[in-house]
């Protein structure tokens, strides 16, 4: 019999699983269950763009694109990033179309890091960070942010970290799991300390859209002395509601576009190719869709941090994206434990905030990417849950 462990690369035997799917998984094996657990828009991709998927379809057009994606949607990217946050970027040399933010993300990391460099990580964050990091080589340097803080990052919090061997900063915001957001002033303070440190930045900015309030979002490459040192991540899926066309982009100087699409040369390809027609048509005539929906997701923003904090689950409220981060240790419970449990008994699906690192830990992440209709009955559900862990039932 083979000795499959010993064949395997050590480091991807090290990875740990991702905390978000274990209870997406337990609530597909059961009935009736309210799931908030995913970041997935309950829109449908606006009918424009999949009539557009459709027709690309239809008139045959299924071969291969260019390494790095059709030149008209490298030219949709560039009007994007020039109207909605005031940067330009050539469509010849500094965009990259890839398969998903994600994608994205791994490809800046793995172009950047040698064996040995670190990577600064706030959290708690996206759970993908550290394991692409670890699995580059790299060594992964987390930085707790707090709720007092809003769980914005602090630039004392970032000096402190730095090192000889610090490379790079990611930086998630608006984020996931918190909610958090970095207004301008935040981050001129952070590229201060990138600059006098000589550090690279990752900003992963796939909700930029969904900010809320009067002060719109911010794109540290905006910063004054941060366009030559940023890399963008952005792309569809929570933008235009169009998670399963797997489409997303980097954007950054060509010094570092250039590899990073050598290796997707090599790794991908190319991004599939009906998807990127109906990302041309989504930022060529989507910004209407974009209101419609962040006006729907600002509205469950309210309806669930009010009805939490009435629960007894106090919650920090968002200023971007579409979670919640509440504090459950009132109940006594782990984060594990109240997940477990709540899934169980009254089949409701939330993700354990030590999912997103061990800072998570006493902090749940709701997502109300979801019907009202859902919100306010998982709300229910809940509130029966902690009501009957007070009366020790």
């Amino acid at each position: 019999m083979i000795d499959y462990p010993s064949k395997l690369n050590n480091t991807i035997k090290a990875v740990k699983p991702s905390g978000i799917r274990k209870f997406f998984d337990i609530a597909n094996e059961l009935d009736d269950v309210i799931s908030l657990s995913v970041g997935e828009p309950d829109f449908h991709t606006p009918w424009h763009v999949r009539e557009e998927g459709i027709y690309t379809l239809e008139k045959g057009r299924t071969r291969y694109t260019p390494n790095r994606g059709f030149i008209k949607l490298r030219e949709e990217i560039s009007n994007f990033m020039s109207r909605k946050y005031n940067l330009a970027y050539s469509p010849d040399s500094e965009i990259l179309v890839t398969v998903g933010g994600s994608e994205a993300i791994d490809l800046c990391i793995r172009t950047l890091i040698n064996p040995g460099d670190e990577v600064l990580i706030p959290e708690p964050s996206f759970v993908c960070y550290v394991p692409i990091t670890q699995m580059a080589g790299g060594v992964p340097v987390t930085i707790t942010t707090k709720a007092e803080n809003k769980f914005r990052l602090t630039p004392e919090e970032v000096e402190e970290k730095i090192t000889d061997k610090t490379k790079l900063l990611i930086l998630p915001f608006p984020n996931n799991p918190t909610g958090a957001v970095m207004r301008k002033e935040d981050l001129e303070a952070i590229a201060k300390v990138c600059i006098k440190h000589d550090i690279l930045v990752l900003s992963d900015e796939i909700y930029s859209e969904l900010t809320y309030g009067k002060e719109k979002h911010v794109s540290m490459a905006s910063i004054d002395g941060m366009w030559e040192r940023t890399i963008v991540i952005n792309g569809f899926s929570k933008t235009y509601a169009m998670t399963g066309w797997r489409l997303g982009y980097a954007v950054g100087p060509s010094e570092i576009i250039t590899p990073m699409t050598k290796l997707h040369q090599f790794g991908i390809m190319s991004a599939p190719t009906m998807s990127q027609y109906a990302a041309i048509e989504a930022l060529a005539n989507g910004d209407e869709d974009i209101e419609t929906m962040k006006e729907s997701y600002d509205m469950r923003r309210r309806l669930i941090v009010d009805g939490l904090n009435k629960i007894g689950l106090t919650c920090f409220e968002p200023e971007g994206a579409f979670y919640v981060f509440p504090s459950i240790k009132s109940t006594g419970l782990t984060s594990q434990e109240f997940c477990e449990k709540l899934i169980y008994s009254k089949r409701v699906a939330v993700v354990p905030g030590d999912a997103f690192g061990e800072c998570g830990e006493g902090f749940v992440r709701i997502s109300y990417c979801y019907s009202t209709q859902h919100i306010t009955e998982a709300l229910e559900r809940m509130g029966e849950f902690v009501k009957e862990l007070k009366n020790g039932n």
